[in-house]
């Protein structure tokens, strides 16, 4: 008779503090297991997440072919915060969970804008955009001090941003909005958009486009220029409003001083607005499948209208493309 094989858990630790950079432990550590493994993440020790952290989390299981197991942070503010964030309802769906949940809440605080949410198709993109509108007019226009006009166009960064999940993953993804003081930078309050799938990612996407040219430098940074600076898209600049998505953030991102960061495959982009020193371009990343998107606007201070960016920045890399 065969003998039974004793497959040893590989433990990933989740950081005590998880946000966009320190979510990068987690890929790193996840890279190195082999396929098939059995996997415990243990969040025990977290104890605090943005909502990028939460939305990634919720990509880790789809990114594996293995049922993981996850290990429910102890602290009980962390574990109310994570409950009241919509976290621990899908994650049940997706992890086998370890360790005690609070029964679901309903996310009424006021620093969680749009509790998790997951997009599939362009009907759950309305849906949120709907849900969250006339909330959002309140934090921008009262917390922040941005112009009443901004909330339009925050509603519709919000739906590009979701519409990404849609048009490019593949599969579905999930998105969350938060506002809360960002002391450690700025020491002001801001609004946080985060958007995540372990879909297709941007190279695959573009690579589906019939004009689509490979060259020999093709890989996920350039896949990334291309869809947030270039503004090219997979589809034909006839279609009506398509391809204008991450341009149209860009631009939403800028005249608001906020900062924009996208991660796919590989490399990560990132926009930056002068109270930030984040890299533009980070490359050679472990491989995490999809797209990971995080918008932070800030709140307004004074009344001095924010400067409009000159031309779109040059290209991140200074390798030459000619």
């Amino acid at each position: 008779p065969r003998r039974a094989q004793h497959h040893v858990t590989t433990v990933i630790s989740v950081p005590h503090s998880l946000d966009e950079h320190s979510f990068e432990q987690v890929i790193e550590q996840l890279a190195a297991v082999p396929e098939g493994s059995k996997i415990l993440l243990d969040a025990r020790h977290a104890r605090w997440a943005s909502p990028y952290g939460l939305t990634a989390l919720l990509c880790v299981p789809q990114a594996r072919p293995e049922k993981l197991a996850f290990a429910v942070p102890e602290h009980p503010d962390t574990v109310s915060y994570w409950s009241r964030a919509g976290f621990f309802r899908h994650a049940a769906e997706l992890y086998e969970l370890h360790g005690s949940v609070p029964r679901a809440r309903d996310a009424h605080e006021s620093d969680v804008l749009l509790e998790i949410t997951p997009i599939t198709k362009s009907d759950d993109v309305h849906g949120v955009v709907g849900r969250i509108q006339s909330k959002a007019a309140d934090i921008l226009h009262g917390q922040l001090n941005l112009d009443t006009a901004v909330t339009g166009v925050f509603g519709m960064t919000l739906s590009e941003a979701c519409q990404n999940i849609v048009e490019h993953a593949g599969q579905g993804g999930w998105v969350a909005v938060q506002t809360y003081k960002y002391t450690r930078r700025l020491g002001r309050r801001v609004v946080v958009i985060a958007v995540c799938d372990a879909g297709v990612g941007f190279r695959k996407s573009l690579e589906s486009a019939p004009n689509h040219r490979k060259s020999d430098r093709w890989d996920d940074a350039m896949a990334l220029e291309d869809a947030v600076l270039r503004a090219i898209s997979r589809f034909r600049h006839g279609d009506a409003g398509r391809g204008q998505g991450l341009a149209g953030i860009r631009r939403f991102v800028g005249r608001w001083h906020g900062k924009l960061t996208v991660r796919s495959g590989t490399a990560r982009i990132a926009i930056t607005p002068e109270w930030d020193e984040d890299v533009p371009m980070t490359e050679q990343l472990p491989y995490f499948p999809g797209a990971q998107m995080q918008i932070i606007i800030p709140e307004r201070i004074g009344d001095a209208p924010a400067r409009p960016r000159g031309a779109a920045p040059a290209s991140p890399r200074s390798r030459s493309r000619f």
